[in-house]
């Protein structure tokens, strides 16, 4: 490639121009939109853009004659591959948190210099903090300028994709029911007014569901409440009459999502807003005049701890998903035994086939991310993907990593599974072991109910530790119930917690540590778990809880060092085995069936 023409070197000097024309010495560039997603709008993809990284977590800076790329560790290997002959330096930082960046920025921009990102899609922390140490650097801070605008004439439109009611029976709660119990945390926060802007949020508040954000059932809109109505701002063609009037019966009026911002402003000053500093932009926050009270969104809170009525629509919707995963795994060895079958196997006939296998079970809508089907030194990264021009072939003998997952109307799902091919070495099966041992750890845990959940982290880490092997990235996040398969507020992860973040019954958190070593093989066991009231135990101490495992799906026992597990984990594994195969069975026949039982029979 001639590296002078590369796509990323004429999309920077494109943005160079503008920042030039402005009288800008830079520009930081977040994977960001107004809604603070985490997949973005094509329309909001310019650090993919301007960089050709495609990783959906980055941080670019650009001068007038440098720039860099600052990601973490599940990225390194991906970014270096995908920045080669860009011009751009990658910055490997240790968490997606930390703020290289700011220092960066520091040390290449001169004092009175002006560095300008687009506040319409920076959050408002992360411009507090960029403000506030671009401050003491002596570099002024721009953010009126959206460098894209001027620099990316090909930039995509936003999208145009229908909204849709969520309802009963997957949604048992009402519309009418969720404004209800948000507006009731308004009056305890002494709010008159509330602004959402994450699209998970508001599509929970009002039961509705979109196809504008890949892999998430959301849409882009704001939602704008008071103590007696609503107002969405979305796209009109968005919404069809009938479900305008639908919306209308329950308060919520509809106006053009580009007026949000013209609302906030109108608000007077007698009001008070209620907004949440982690999920709100800077150009939301400036916007106003009212008296502002900063507090989480009351619907992050509630929609992470699922009701029993949902639970039980996740349990089915888990069925469904472990009897597609049978009915997939049972064609995928029968055509890895079969040498004319195996040499075409690649890893996107897994997706391809998986995703099928899905489509065919009730109440499916689509993945719940992009399936990643990493083959040996593939594994090692944990954000992989194979695509058409870069994808391995199965036909020698390795480790296969299969992180996927679905939504369906009555939940979301996310799980990842070790597979050999062929045979695997000792090396490969005591690594699979030691990651599987901390899933059984975290997955056994009891804790008293308010546990900030990021202190539960390390017990999935110990059985590594104890080995002096680590992975970089958090252990559990939330998950949605048909809606964001990453969602907070609680996570397993090395962060500093904050009471938003105590473990509550009713959420559903992932459990996936992993191992990952560059250029050989990565490895990573997830499963699903809901947090319930500990059983058995005394009340002397408050109460506990512990977690039921949701994920219904084998754990390959041809890929563990049964020495290396303790009496009480295999105990563990096969008490796992027999639900998976008593809840599976009724829902597979035939050759699924048979790979069912077989993949479920006791670890001795």
């Amino acid at each position: 490639m001639d590296t002078r023409t590369s796509p990323a070197r004429l999309n920077i000097e494109r943005i160079r121009a503008v920042l030039q024309a402005e009288g800008c010495a830079a520009s930081l560039i977040p994977s960001s939109d107004p809604h603070l997603s985490e997949y973005l709008p094509e329309r909001w993809q310019g650090r993919q853009w301007a960089s050709g990284f495609t990783g959906s977590v980055a941080t670019l800076t650009i001068t007038l004659d440098k720039a860099a790329l600052f990601v973490d560790s599940r990225y390194w290997v991906q970014a270096e591959r995908e920045l080669a002959g860009s011009g751009i330096e990658l910055v490997k930082t240790p968490s997606p948190v930390a703020s290289y960046h700011i220092e960066w920025l520091c040390r290449q921009v001169a004092p009175g210099a002006t560095v300008a990102v687009d506040g319409d899609v920076l959050g408002l922390g992360a411009a507090r903090q960029l403000e506030s140490e671009l401050e003491r650097c002596g570099v002024k801070l721009r953010t009126d300028l959206d460098v894209l605008a001027g620099a990316w004439p090909e930039r995509p439109a936003t999208p145009a994709a229908a909204v849709y009611e969520h309802s009963a029976p997957e949604a048992p709660e009402s519309r009418a029911e969720r404004l209800r119990r948000v507006r009731a945390a308004m009056r305890e926060a002494g709010a008159t007014h509330h602004f959402v802007s994450t699209v998970d949020d508001l599509a929970w508040i009002l039961n509705l569901r979109g196809a504008d954000v890949s892999f998430n059932p959301v849409f882009l809109a704001h939602l704008l409440i008071t103590r007696d109505s609503a107002t969405l701002f979305i796209a009109p063609a968005k919404v069809d009459a009938r479900l305008a009037a639908t919306l209308a019966a329950d308060g919520v009026r509809l106006a053009p999502y580009e007026q949000a911002g013209a609302a906030l402003a109108a608000l007077p000053e007698s009001a008070t807003l209620l907004l949440d500093p982690k999920r709100v932009t800077l150009g939301t926050r400036e916007r106003t005049r009212a008296r502002v009270v900063e507090a989480i969104n009351p619907s992050t809170l509630a929609k992470s701890r699922k009701s029993d009525a949902e639970a039980a629509h996740v349990r089915r919707a888990m069925a469904e998903d472990g009897a597609a995963m049978c009915e997939f795994y049972a064609w995928f060895e029968a055509a890895l035994a079969d040498p004319s079958t195996r040499a075409s196997l690649t890893e996107l006939t897994i997706d391809e086939k998986l995703t099928a296998a899905r489509a065919r079970r009730p109440g499916y809508v689509g993945p719940s991310f992009a399936t990643i089907a990493a083959f040996n030194a593939n594994g090692a990264m944990p954000h992989y993907r194979a695509t058409p021009e870069s994808h391995a072939s199965l036909a020698s003998d390795g480790l296969l990593l299969i992180d996927s997952g679905a939504q369906y109307r009555g939940g979301t799902t996310d799980i990842t599974r070790m597979w050999p091919v062929g045979s695997l070495s000792a090396a490969q099966r005591r690594d699979v072991t030691l990651v599987l041992r901390g899933t059984i750890a975290l997955s056994r845990a009891r804790f008293p109910r308010g546990t900030l959940s990021p202190m539960l982290d390390s017990i999935a880490r110990v059985p590594l530790w104890e080995h002096g092997l680590d992975y970089g990235h958090g252990t559990g996040h939330g998950v949605g119930y048909f809606l964001n398969v990453h969602e907070g507020p609680q996570s397993f992860s090395r962060v500093i917690p904050d009471a938003t973040m105590a473990m509550q019954p009713g959420m559903i958190t992932s459990v996936e540590p992993g191992l990952y070593r560059p250029g050989q093989w990565g490895v990573r066991v997830e499963n699903l778990v809901l947090s319930v009231p500990a059983a058995g135990l005394s009340a002397e101490f408050g109460e506990f809880l512990e977690f039921e495992t949701l994920t219904l799906c084998p754990i390959d026992a041809r890929c563990l060092e049964p020495s290396l597990l303790r009496a009480d984990e295999i105990a563990w594994l096969n008490v796992y085995h027999v639900t998976v195969r008593e809840r599976l069975a009724p829902l597979v026949s035939g050759d699924a069936l048979a790979w069912l039982t077989l993949r479920t029979a006791p670890l001795a």
